[in-house]
């Protein structure tokens, strides 16, 4: 286990991994993952139906789903208030009153995630809480800054107490299948990210096939990524159930050869309850239990915690509440 990884981030709490070192490239293992695309679809249109949760057990789901989310703000019109009261949401997810009904403790989100100019007002407005503050980077959305620029920007949000980095990847190294400058732009990223834990997004909406998802995926486990993400939100097709079917098996690949294990994070498009408990169970299916945890897996959402929060409280009261008795802050 890597000792001085785990002293930087013993504050967080949901840090138990030892963290991918990653690999050499392996171009054979790269060029032979195919993806059966029908196979694929035919399973991801069985997953709504398959797991259905009830009650207690549906309420119980459903906060382990608040636990995992990286609450996320990322307007051009973000200021320093919305970003404080985001923060203040993080803390207390769900009403207090609400838990005490059905037995809970305090919880908290997974994390916040915002722009860097917002880092250093999310890690004042989080001291003490042990919730991790992500900043998106390397040109977020688009990936098409200048190199040195994009490793620049690493750098300024990790001092700035950004303790997880999402990174955008050069989509053209994937739709041109050059696999190496992928894994050497992916590598650079991780070193630029010291002892932050870094989140690849693949933008899958834009890489073009379900096995460019999966190659891709490989490749930036095999850099040392922490986390391969779907999407950075923008995109016209974010999180899908068929490209979460492939990059989680990608991830139950690069275990079984490497042992380690990579956490993963849908996001873009995940705004309802039922939408999170078919993640979650698709998740259990695939991985197990241990990626049921917020260090090996995420939601990237804005809007999915209050969707729960309605559920939740319809649980506890018999009644829906109103949309705006939940607001993000």
């Amino acid at each position: 286990m890597e000792t001085q990884s785990l002293e930087r981030t013993a504050h967080l709490p949901q840090v138990t991994e030892p963290r991918n070192p990653g690999m050499e490239l392996d171009l054979d293992w790269v060029r032979a993952v195919q993806a059966n695309t029908s196979a694929i679809e035919r399973r991801a249109a069985t997953l709504p139906g398959r797991r259905s949760v009830k009650k207690d057990y549906q309420a119980a789901w459903l906060l382990k789903a608040i636990t995992m989310i990286d609450l996320t703000t990322l307007s051009g019109d973000d200021t320093a208030g919305r970003v404080r009261r985001l923060c203040a949401k993080a803390r207390q997810p769900v009403a207090p009153a609400l838990l005490e009904a059905m037995g809970m403790g305090p919880i908290t989100t997974g994390a916040v995630c915002v722009y860097h100019d917002m880092v250093a007002t999310a890690v004042e407005a989080l001291k003490g809480t042990g919730i991790p503050v992500a900043a998106v980077s390397t040109g977020f959305p688009a990936g098409l800054s200048p190199f040195h620029l994009r490793v620049a920007e690493i750098g300024e949000s990790v001092a700035a107490g950004a303790e997880e980095i999402d990174i955008v990847i050069s989509r053209r190294h994937v739709l041109t299948g050059d696999w190496q400058a992928l894994y050497d732009e992916m590598k650079a990223f991780r070193e630029a990210c010291g002892h932050a834990h870094v989140k690849a997004i693949l933008a899958t909406g834009e890489l073009g096939s379900l096995r460019n998802v999966a190659r891709a995926s490989l490749v930036c486990m095999m850099a040392g990524a922490d986390f391969i993400k779907t999407s950075t939100g923008k995109e016209s097709v974010n999180a899908t159930l068929p490209v979460s079917l492939v990059m989680i098996r990608a991830i139950r690949d690069y275990y079984d050869r490497t042992g380690y294990r990579v956490g993963y994070k849908p996001a873009g498009g995940i705004s309802k309850a039922k939408d999170a408990l078919v993640y979650l169970s698709l998740m259990k299916d695939e991985l197990g239990d241990r990626w049921l945890q917020p260090d090996l897996f995420r939601f990237g959402a804005s809007s999915l915690l209050g969707d729960i929060e309605r559920q939740l409280e319809h649980h506890v009261t018999g009644a829906y509440s109103a949309g705006y008795r939940h607001a993000m802050g």
